[in-house]
């Protein structure tokens, strides 16, 4: 077996060892969403796998997941880093968390890391994230008034040490959690991952006489800090500001303002003015500010970079502590996607500024989230999240798309799986004609989603929506999306968009969602495009009447 120089390698090797990195954590992924046992890690995806060498920094996510967990996993591992020193692992060490001002940003997200060891050594860790199907507490919701209604809360602390499992820990989150085997299943499922992702790069550097990652750690991180410099130096130097307002809460409409400055190869993103923290569990913690900003950069000037922690190096954050954006312990947090999602709207509304041609249209996310929880009729739990996504925005060449759930690659699990696992009925899951905003480049059709109560036993139902009052804005010259809404159609009432209700046999929810704001002046549409939209059913012959 022969010995390769990092330091020296030949591009190509480079490329060649990367890809191999981000196909290990691809494989891991594979196996997380196989030996899964919950909807919403084994069909809407909704968690993360990543390779991180000795010091904790990011080298490779794989391809299909939750991408600014990029942004947040490396950051929690040099604060288990902090609490457990390099020198005190030992193989068969798993530790854990869920703290949203460590992790991910809410408590239903549990983090795994794994220690990596060569010969004896300590060369790596591997890492995952996933979103459980319950963690306690209230169901996820975003009427909470502070985080300890939210759930279990885990410090930083070791499942497993030297392959030996902390049974009082595993019986603890078992006796406060709704679904213990599922919520318990999916965090093993985790652990199985990172063990694919050490077996896999253990092989790798072993094939290729590595004894350290370092060497080439440094390679990837500084190719992807270089390819982002030179992405960042290509704009206009200056300070770019946009602020978005989020629908009332408790009446009181939320501000988000950034100030974006590019000063060379770096861009420094500033959120003074955005509104204070508030008493509902929508607050997003610095973690996730930060690797949303970071992941919105990223989509805009380099989105076929592999996702690693080398292409942030150019970008820093500043968020005033208090703030929706950056929260004081012990705010409510667990919908905290309502204002993170907006972060995308906010940030092309200042980088467009200086790249116009390099953004999109604010989408219909916040992606909306519903939450059914109660029994079967045999007695047991149940507790599915269903994601019902709006459309993206339009964009320089192309309509948005229809129902995706940027920012997040979450999707949603099939109807079959939910009505095969849950006592509820899918009436209707459509196409919203007329609801992408008119544009030369259309905005992306939202859904209409009709959810019967079947269960003989009152259920729990928790709506996480917005956009029912602020629509997707168009840009340059586009019009806005449709607004979302939120009905109990047998009912003929309002729903509370961010609150929980009991749903009894016969109910029937109505869930509507956003489109997609639209980019350029609809004047400018190309007729046959009109046509098509026609055609498809995709708009009605008054609104493309406009447009002609």
């Amino acid at each position: 077996m022969s010995t390769v120089s990092i330091r020296h390698f030949d591009p190509f090797v480079v490329e060649v060892l990367w890809a191999r990195l981000v196909a290990i954590a691809d494989e891991a992924a594979t196996a997380l969403v196989r030996t899964s046992f919950s909807p919403i890690v084994r069909e809407s995806k909704d968690f993360c796998c990543v390779l991180m060498d000795e010091k904790g920094r990011s080298l490779a996510q794989n391809t299909i997941t939750v991408p600014s967990f990029v942004g947040t996993l490396p950051r929690t591992m040099k604060h288990f880093l902090n609490k457990y020193p390099a020198g005190s692992w030992r193989p068969g060490d798993v530790a854990i968390t869920n703290d949203p001002w460590l992790g991910t940003g809410h408590l239903p997200d549990i983090t795994v890391v794994m220690p990596v060891f060569l010969s004896g050594r300590l060369v790596a860790f591997a890492g995952a994230v996933a979103h459980m199907p319950d963690i306690g507490g209230r169901i996820y919701s975003a009427d909470s008034t502070e985080l300890f209604e939210e759930g279990l809360n885990l410090p930083m602390c070791k499942l497993y040490e030297a392959d030996r499992p902390n049974e009082l820990l595993i019986d603890l989150i078992r006796a406060n959690v709704r679904v213990p085997d599922q919520t318990l299943g999916d965090m093993h499922a985790e652990i199985s991952s990172c063990r694919v992702m050490s077996r896999r790069l253990l092989e790798m550097m072993n094939e290729h006489g590595l004894d350290s990652l370092e060497a080439l750690a440094q390679e990837i991180h500084e190719r992807s800090a270089r390819a982002m410099r030179a992405a960042i130096a290509a704009l206009p130097d200056g300070t770019y500001c946009s602020e978005v307002q989020t629908d009332r809460i408790d009446g009181k409409s939320l501000r988000i303002a950034v100030a974006m400055t590019i000063r060379g190869d770096a861009v420094h993103c500033d959120y003074s003015g955005t509104s204070e923290q508030v008493r509902r569990g929508i607050n997003a913690v610095f973690n996730c500010t930060y690797a949303h900003t970071a992941y919105y950069l990223k989509c805009a000037l380099d989105p076929e970079l592999p996702n690693n922690e080398g292409a942030m190096a150019p970008l820093s954050v500043t968020v005033p502590e208090g703030t929706i954006l950056n929260p004081r312990r012990p705010a409510p947090v667990n919908a905290r996607q309502i204002v993170l999602h907006y972060l995308h709207a906010v940030m092309f509304g200042a980088l467009g500024q200086a790249a116009p041609d390099r953004v999109i249209a604010p989408c219909g996310a916040p992606s909306n989230r519903t939450v059914f929880a109660g029994t079967r009729a045999d007695g047991s739990a149940f507790n599915i999240l269903l994601f019902t996504s709006g459309g993206m925005g339009g964009r320089k060449h192309r309509d948005g798309l229809a129902c995706t759930t940027f920012p997040t690659n979450s999707g949603a699990a099939s109807i079959e799986v939910v009505e095969s696992t849950t006592p509820i009925l899918y009436q209707t899951k459509a196409l919203r004609p007329d609801s992408g905003g008119a544009g030369q480049f259309r905005g992306g059709l939202g859904q209409t989603i009709r959810i019967e109560v079947l269960s003989t036993e009152p259920l729990q139902a928790s709506f996480l929506m917005d956009r029912i009052e602020n629509a997707p804005d168009g840009i340059q010259g586009g019009g806005p999306g449709a607004r979302s809404s939120l009905r109990l159609i047998n009912r003929d009432m309002a729903l509370p968009p961010k609150g929980r209700v009991m749903l009894e046999l016969g109910d029937v929810v109505e869930i509507t969602c956003a489109g997609g704001g639209g980019f350029g002046p609809p004047q400018a549409r190309d007729p046959a495009l009109v046509a098509e939209d026609l055609l498809q059913g995709y708009v009605s012959a008054s609104a493309a009447a406009g447009q002609v």
